[in-house]
């Protein structure tokens, strides 16, 4: 695992107060620029951290703004913002992601089944395509498990329009492979470069650009399709509506249940005296070929949620050796308790697994609750198209949380 991310609750605070001070106008200039894996300073780095909530997206928000006028902070702000977009998004339409994985299945067949399609995969996945700046990103994020946010835009460019490989294998590449990997950030991103997102609109990556952004660090002039058409595909699904949130019973004893999805139990919207007990189910392994660093990363972080939850609760910290029912039923029978409380779990492979739980719970006389943070009722109402609707209603909807 990279050095360079430590899985903690406290290495996320020290890496957002080193970056406070630059979130606003510095930011806002610098933030497109790609130096380098060991020039980070123009972007906060701080996705690994938002991705399994080590530090909630208010706090960020509220650190940031507690320095930084929203006018001068707006294009930071909006980053966080695209995170939850993108999950409130898929949300809504959580037949995209088994639509993905339907479709990534059908690729890895065909790539290897024909000689061509399984080499030029091959080369792209290993940095061997001959594209320097390609293959010095793919050999960074399998190095390190992070790339820069402007250069994942132009390697997925390249990916699909240069190299004309299928997107889904692009996305499974980096969702294997970035520390911060979610099903929604990732997938959506992959399809709005590619046009499918947002019908008709791609991104194309372009040499000149990249030489500006990389501050010359590379020059793919001549190397790259800077005049391709967006793919086709299915219209999007319709909106369904979000579940509305649930609350916990005032005054009952519960068990809290917590996931990857968000390690911070202590922040959760249940009282701690009704807390009698809490369970941590190991990192999900039902996706497939995750490599050792996003492993290590979870299971850390895992553990650093283990040791808050033991100092903050006082009461038994459970790590679950599987996500089987069976261990989460004794617990709550030997302290008679009837509730087992979660955070929201995201569409994705976490999703399936804590469903199959619940189900699992069935004729045990035990019930589930999943609690929504304020942050996300707030803002996925808003994400059912475009993300200019999340941009539009944000100010209002950040003065409401109490972040301004």
């Amino acid at each position: 695992m990279s050095q360079a991310f430590l899985p903690t609750r406290e290495e996320a605070f020290v890496r957002l107060k080193d970056f406070v001070p630059r979130a606003g106008s510095a930011y806002a200039k610098s933030r497109n620029f790609d130096y380098g894996p060991t020039e980070r300073k123009n972007v906060s780095v701080l996705s690994p951290y938002l991705r399994h909530r080590l530090i909630g997206e208010d706090e960020v928000v509220r650190a940031v703004l507690s320095k930084h006028r929203i006018s001068a902070a707006d294009k930071f702000v909006q980053e966080i913002c695209w995170r939850t977009y993108w999950k409130g998004w898929l949300e809504q339409r959580p037949t995209v992601w088994s639509e993905y994985l339907s479709e990534l299945s059908r690729e890895k067949e065909k790539a290897e089944k024909y000689r061509d399609s399984a080499a030029r995969y091959t080369a792209a996945v290993t940095g061997e395509t001959g594209i320097t700046a390609f293959d010095a990103w793919s050999k960074e994020l399998v190095e390190t498990g992070y790339i820069h946010n402007h250069a994942r835009m132009w390697f997925a460019s390249i990916w699909i329009f240069t190299l004309r490989l299928p997107w889904t294998l692009g996305a499974d590449f980096f969702y294997r492979h970035l520390l911060d990997g979610d099903p929604a950030s990732n997938t959506l991103s992959w399809r709005w470069v590619a046009g499918l997102h947002t019908r008709g609109k791609h991104y194309v990556a372009r040499a000149d650009n990249i030489r500006h952004y990389t501050d010359g660090r590379f020059d793919p002039s001549g190397e790259l399709n800077e005049a391709p058409d967006p793919l086709d595909g299915p219209d999007n699904p319709p909106a369904v509506r979000l579940r509305p949130p649930m609350s916990v019973p005032p005054g009952e004893p519960v068990v809290l249940l917590v996931n990857e999805d968000d390690l911070t139990p202590e922040r959760w919207p249940v009282n701690s005296e009704q807390v009698n007990g809490v369970m941590l189910l190991p990192a999900d392994d039902s996706y497939p070929g995750l490599s050792e660093q996003v492993r290590a990363f979870r299971s850390q972080a895992i553990a650093d949620a283990a040791g808050r939850a033991e100092r903050f609760f006082s009461c038994p910290v459970v790590r679950l050796a599987t996500a089987q029912p069976n261990e989460a039923v004794a617990l709550c029978r030997a302290h008679s308790i009837e509730k087992l409380v979660t955070a929201h779990v995201a569409v994705g492979p976490a999703r399936n697994t804590y469903d199959a739980l619940v189900a699992g719970l069935a004729g045990s006389g035990i019930g589930a609750v999943e609690v929504r943070r304020d942050w996300d009722s707030a803002f996925w109402p808003h994400a059912r198209a475009g993300f200019f609707k999340v941009k539009e209603r944000m100010p209002e909807t950040l003065e409401r949380l109490g972040l301004m």
